[in-house]
């Protein structure tokens, strides 16, 4: 699982996650490097996975004389924790939670009052 206490996502590194989430298998740097279709050199590619799979986001298998990476937190699990995160970080979690759910568009206040209505069922 994602450990709260890792620096944030860079911009490379969550470009590399979509691809991974997009593609749903082990991949080598190369092909990242190909589907991202950035120019970045390989070795900036290999460096974005590493710190991923340090991060424990990504798990890695060999292949070949590579190593093929593989998303293993979700886009939702991540985005979950990245919240978490932000209120724990704050010395007032329940002003933060207001303030947060007052910005909420019509529609995704409607969807956080349904995930309420599942969890209390």
């Amino acid at each position: 699982m994602v450990s709260d206490d890792r620096r944030p996502l860079g911009a490379l590194e969550a470009e590399v996650l979509e691809v991974l989430w997009r593609e749903d298998r082990a991949l080598t740097p190369g092909v990242v490097n190909d589907l991202l279709g950035t120019g970045l050199a390989y070795t900036t590619v290999m460096t974005i996975l590493v710190r991923l799979w340090k991060k424990g986001l990504v798990e890695r298998s060999k292949a070949g004389r590579a190593f093929a990476y593989r998303a293993i937190v979700s886009e939702p699990d991540l985005g979950a924790a990245r919240m978490r995160s932000v209120l724990e970080a704050t010395t007032d979690r329940r002003l933060t939670m207001n303030r947060f759910v007052d910005q909420l568009p019509a529609g995704e206040l409607e969807a956080l009052r349904v995930a309420l209505e599942d969890l209390e069922a």
